[in-house]
């Protein structure tokens, strides 16, 4: 019988997802190695210094006064680069442990984010762990096969990378750090929305997701050199474990940020009444290690009524002062950390007194499988003042079943609805909903300060009488069946081919809409109403005001009543809108087009609602730049070049009417699947309780 022939890898994600496991492979055979916990930080390190050398040589060619901060013969391409004359055996694993790594370890920095103080931190605690120099040597030669100077490869390194570290946590159990998903740190990061010119902290980063989400967040509004440098040096990290550390750098690294600001250090380890103002931040974003205990030692750095051996409370304390003035927060911790009373009470008191807790995000059980099935929580809040109310938004698990887990774990698209709720404004124009609702600050404090409380709108339903809920089923049935009704015949009137032959017209959008910014000045003794644009068509939210003084931005962009606005960058996914009369006068960055429409040739309710359908996203996508769907910015002249066909205005003013009534059914739609999931528990509370 025939050998089956070995197909090749041929695209580069595919060799390069080949050359990484081939090294994996190859430290298999090594008796020094066991498992994945040794396997991947000895592959880390080796990347490292890989990518390392890789921007040490893009900068010596493009900086003429440039020095190197590893020299001959420590750099890659001195000892590793060459795979046959390079060294191997015993002489390979002598220069790596006695030269290499003790070199790398005594490097001393000349100034401030001096990288040689970054390789010092990050080797200090990293040892080669493998004892056959000719199997080193082996995966030095595949490690060879990265290629560093592509950003493709970069990219895409990245992306394995962090696949990676989801590894390293699974095979360190109990003895871990609970892998934070990347769909919770990216709603995180979209929510408290760190901006450029502001200094974001993670003071527990582990692997730096917190960090890197800041980074590609705030990185498509970057317009300059000095832009870039200051964001990449605004981004701050601490994390105490020395695994975590160097898995955070090597990651910062490949995502672009050659310097990484994190310090090798613990967070608590310094007492909360004497941080300084240098080290209060605009934002912070982490997730804390929960369920630990921390010594006597540093409980000590914390007011006596606070001290406890709670990581959460601890890092909770630590938070709320390194924030500044009108600085924001997103963190994730436990259930336990809600209802907590004592030292947990006084914590949260202090919370609700200097800051505005707004949202409390509660999370499905399992988003946290298989690390832990402690229920979790996203707070979000300002040190804008006390709070006076906390909103609560109840994330519910996914369709048909109970809880997430590691084979079906959370994605980003489930915080949808969350998300456009969410804009409605932090402040006055927040509805309750199914899911949603409000507690006032005077029941919070009656309560003991426990936030742990329950959806009543959900529980009201699962307690109520079967046969009221039943009722009420039929009829809303009725309603909404009248309503499919009325806008069935409106439905045929806009549908099939004719409508060319009853006047349509077939236009570019530049025809008949311009483009139309109204540029102001920053002052630096002003504040600017500030408003973002949700995906999926639904509409403005009102976002943290910009100060004047503290944003780096020169210029913003006034918005009025009947514009049609999009944002560039998340255009890929539906966020256009028109102005709303509540939110005339607010301002934008240039991320935010406004366009001025001729309101005697198009509707702009009609136009919003166009902009609403998913096929149109992917063709003005497609005809933009950027490195993947989510980062592909639509530009003005993109849209303004779009073909549209344009009805009659009076129909196209029925159309929007009749998209109205289509969104008024589809609230109506989701109240009742909410009783209907309450009907169950609803009958058996009666049949079993009288």
């Amino acid at each position: 019988m025939p050998r089956a022939r070995r197909t090749e890898p041929t695209t580069p994600q595919a060799k390069l997802n080949a050359a990484i496991k081939s090294a994996r492979d190859i430290m298999r055979k090594d008796a020094g190695l066991n498992g994945d916990l040794d396997r991947i930080p000895q592959l880390a390190w080796l990347l490292f210094l890989r990518a390392f050398d890789a921007l040490e040589q893009r900068r010596e060619l493009t900086e003429r006064e440039y020095r190197p901060a590893i020299e001959e013969p420590y750099r890659w391409r001195d000892w590793a680069a060459d795979p046959v004359a390079g060294r191997t055996g015993t002489e390979l694993l002598d220069f790596v442990n006695g030269k290499l790594l003790p070199y790398l370890r005594e490097l001393t920095g000349a100034g401030q984010h001096d990288p040689r103080d970054t390789l010092a931190a990050v080797f200090k605690e990293t040892y080669n762990r493998m004892l056959s120099g000719y199997l080193l040597r082996d995966v030095v030669n595949k490690v060879n096969e990265v290629n560093f100077n592509s950003s493709d490869d970069i990219h895409t390194m990245a992306h394995l990378y962090e696949s990676m570290l989801r590894e390293v946590r699974d095979a360190a159990g109990d003895s871990g750090e609970f892998y934070t998903p990347r769909p919770v740190i990216r709603f995180v990061a979209q929510q408290v929305d760190p901006r450029l010119g502001e200094t974001v902290l993670d003071p527990a980063c582990g692997t730096g997701g917190f960090l890197v989400e800041a980074y590609e967040h705030v990185a498509p509004g970057v317009e300059t050199v000095e832009q870039r440098r200051e964001l990449r040096a605004n981004l701050r990290g601490i994390e105490k474990k020395p695994l975590p550390y160097l898995l955070g750098m090597m990651n910062l690294v490949l995502h672009g940020i050659e310097q990484p600001a994190i310090v090798r250090d613990n967070a608590l380890a310094h007492p909360v009444t004497q941080i300084r103002a240098a080290d209060r931040v605009n934002v912070v974003l982490t997730n804390p290690p929960f369920g630990g205990e921390e010594e006597k030692a540093i409980q000590t750095n914390f007011p006596e009524s606070t001290r406890t051996a709670e990581t959460a409370l601890l890092f909770l304390q630590v938070i709320e002062r390194v924030l500044k003035s009108r600085g924001r927060c997103g963190m994730i911790v436990p259930n336990s950390l809600l209802f907590g009373d004592g030292v947990a009470a006084r914590v949260k008191e202090r919370l609700l007194r200097e800051c505005n807790l707004h949202t409390i995000v509660r999370l499905p059980p399992g988003v946290f499988a298989p690390y832990t099935d402690i229920p979790t929580n996203l707070l979000f809040f300002e040190k804008t003042g006390r709070t006076r109310d906390v909103w609560f938004y109840e994330l519910p698990p996914p369709e048909g079943r109970k809880k997430y887990s590691k084979t079906r774990p959370i994605s980003f698209e489930e915080f949808a609805d969350c998300r456009g709720w969410w804009g409605r404004s932090i402040r006055e124009e927040r509805v309750e909903t199914e899911w949603a609702w409000r507690v006032p600050i005077g029941e919070i404090e009656a309560r003991g300060y426990n936030l742990d409380l329950k959806n009543p709108t959900r529980e009201d339903l699962a307690h109520r009488p079967p046969s009221e809920l039943v009722a009420e089923l039929v009829q809303a049935e009725h309603e909404m069946l009248g309503a499919l009704e009325e806008i069935s015949e409106e439905l045929d009137v806009f549908a099939g081919d004719g409508n060319r032959a009853r006047g349509w017209v077939t236009t570019k959008l530049d025809d008949v809409m311009r483009l139309d910014l109204d540029e102001v000045a920053v002052e630096p003794n002003r504040t600017y109403p500030n408003v973002g644009v949700l995906s999926f068509g639904r509409g403005l939210f009102e976002k943290p005001p910009i100060d004047g003084a503290a944003t780096s931005a020169s210029r913003l962009y006034r918005i009025r009543a009947g514009q049609l606005i999009y944002s560039r960058l998340f255009a890929f996914e539906g966020a256009y809108a028109a102005v709303e009369p509540r939110f005339d006068g607010f301002f934008v960055s240039n991320e935010f087009p406004t366009f001025t429409l001729d309101e005697t040739r198009i509707d702009i309710g009609f136009l919003a609602g166009y902009l609403r359908t998913p096929a149109v996203w992917e063709e003005l996508a497609k005809g933009s730049k950027g490195l993947g769907l989510r980062r592909q910015r639509v530009h003005p002249e993109t849209l303004l070049a779009h073909t549209i066909s344009l009805p009659p205005l009076h129909e196209q003013r029925t159309i929007r009417l009749l998209l109205e009534k289509i969104d008024a059914i589809a609230v109506q739609h989701e109240k009742a699947a909410s009783r209907i999931g309450a009907l169950g528990v609803s009958a058996l509370n009666s049949a079993f309780n009288g």
